[in-house]
This record gives C-alpha cells, structure tokens and sequence, in this order.
C-alpha cells in the first residue's frame, strides 16, 4: 500500500514541506509562477511512495556494499550504492551512508524534469541537493556542528561552481558516527556523493582507544542500525590542543585523498573549537556582517 506523506506550502508561501516517516524535506524553487508549480507537483508525486520503495529493499541497503556487484533494484537504493561503492573495498560502508543525500536528488531531479527553474534546492535534514542556472547564486552557511545555529564560515556557489550538493555528518547529527568529529561538511558534485563522502572523513576524525572518548555498540542506541554492534561515539571528553590536531590531521588526510580522487570538491572538519578546511575556498566576510544578495542556507 503506497504510503500518503505529508505535503504543505510553508507559511512564507515560497517553500514546500515533504515528510514521511524520517524523511523530512525543505524545498525551495525559483522561476516563472507557472514553471514553480509545476516543480512542486513533480516533487509531491515522486515523494509519495518513495520511502515505501526504499523499505522494499531496506535489508540489502543496510548491507556493507560490495565493491564488485549490488542486488538492488530501485532507482534512489542504486544511487545510494554508486555513492558508497568507492569506499566499500577500505573500510565498512552501508548504502545508508548516502540515503539522505540520494533522496534529495532524486527530487529535484524530478523537479527539473517537469519545469524550467532558474534555481532551486531540496534540503534533506541538511542534505542538500542544488540547481542553478544563468547568473543565480547559493550563499551557505556551514554550521559547528550537524544540531546547531553556530555558523563558522560562509561561501557561496555559483553556476560555474562544479558544486551541486552539500551534506554534514557527526557525531551530533541525526546518524550514529565511528568518529569524533563534532561535524564534517563536504562539497561534491552531487548530494549522494557529499553524504557518502561526510559520513567516511566524520569517521576518520578519530582518537581510537582514547579514554576521553566513550562509545557504545550502536544497536543500544539504535537498535535496526546497519552499524550492528560496531562502537559508535556517545562522547568525547576533554582534549588536549595536540590531541584534537591529530584528530583533525587524521580526517583532513581522508579528505585530501577524496579530494585528488575527484569524489568530493572540498570539506570543512570542526572539533571542540577547531576548524580544517580541505580543498574549499576560504570563509568570505562574517555570516552576521554580510548583506548577501542570495537566500542563505544554513547547513545544518
């Protein structure tokens, strides 16, 4: 039986709202009325069943990938499998790894298929998915931390930037992490690749065997997780200056090699008060100082 989401126009009578079960999507598209409409429609139509899609094959997704050959079927569930594959023959890596970032796109992929639209998002709990055309920019705010309002640099994506997905991931966000990081944000061509991408380099900030650090199986804490028993981080405690610097060193050397291998365009990695950036622009002016011509989006 498909599945009836929850499907509104916010209060600002510009964005639409899709929720259904844990996926929960902020849309935001800009063009003729006409062209808008239109978009949204598409959205709202390829929105309804999709969970039920990926909960038809949620056993195979919560499956380490095999770098050689996939079972899956759906359209999203194969996205989610391409994202993860670099990363399926190193290390411990699940299709769930890009759900987020995958649907996003899938959405807006929808979107542009119905409509002409000078530009538009669809954010995915902080996952986002971006389009842009003509002379149109995007100005986002990487936050401290997945949970938080902290903004700790801003850049801006244009047209000509290969940019077209941002995801976060740590150890306060919505999904379990191996690592430390208080939150990894990544830039990549697509919304699958930077959720993949963030979940690997969060992962690899890490102290292993530190006392400081406690973690728990994570099927305590959640008990369907395709983490199984694998110790998740519940809680870092206090750090020494050097101790976080090897953390970050840790992480930003998993971006760099991401980064010459093409699988991401540039990473921001924060833990307890310091930043990394690996690849990206420098933070233009202070988020509170600037008068953008563009909408911010705030990563979160």
């Amino acid at each position: 039986m498909t599945r009836r989401p929850q499907i509104t126009i916010l209060a600002d009578g510009k964005r639409l709202h899709l929720q259904d079960g844990p996926i929960d999507l902020i849309v935001e598209a800009s063009g003729r009325d006409q062209e808008v409409r239109s978009a949204y429609e598409a959205a709202a139509r390829r929105f309804t069943g999709l969970l039920d899609e990926l909960c038809a094959e949620l056993t195979e997704l919560r499956r380490p990938a095999n770098p050689e050959r996939t079972a899956l079927k759906g359209v999203v569930a194969r996205r989610m499998y391409v994202a993860v594959v670099p990363y399926a023959a190193p290390c411990f890596i699940t299709p769930m790894a890009a759900v987020a970032g995958s649907v996003a796109e899938e959405i807006l992929g929808a979107m542009l298929s119905a409509a002409s639209l000078d530009r538009a998002y669809v954010n995915n709990g902080g996952d986002i998915a971006l389009h842009l055309s003509g002379r149109e920019q995007f100005a986002v705010g990487l936050l401290d931390r997945p949970d938080g309002r902290g903004v700790m640099r801003t850049m801006s994506i244009d047209v000509d930037d290969p940019v077209r997905g941002i995801a976060t991931s740590g150890r306060h966000g919505r999904s379990l992490s191996l690592g430390i990081a208080d939150a990894v944000t990544v830039l990549a061509r697509t919304a699958s690749q930077a959720d993949a991408a963030a979940t690997v380099i969060a992962n690899a900030v890490d102290l292993p065997g530190h006392p400081a650090v406690r973690r728990v199986p994570a099927n305590e804490l959640q008990p369907d997780s395709d983490l199984g028993e694998r110790l998740v981080t519940r809680d870092v405690g206090a750090l020494t200056e050097r101790e976080i610097e090897d953390a970050l060193d840790t992480g930003a050397h998993c971006a760099r090699r991401l980064l010459a291998d093409g699988l991401i365009e540039g990473a921001a990695l924060r833990l307890l008060g310091q930043t990394v950036v690996v690849g990206a622009r420098e933070a233009e002016a202070p988020h509170a100082a600037r008068k953008p011509a563009v909408r911010d989006l705030l990563h979160a």
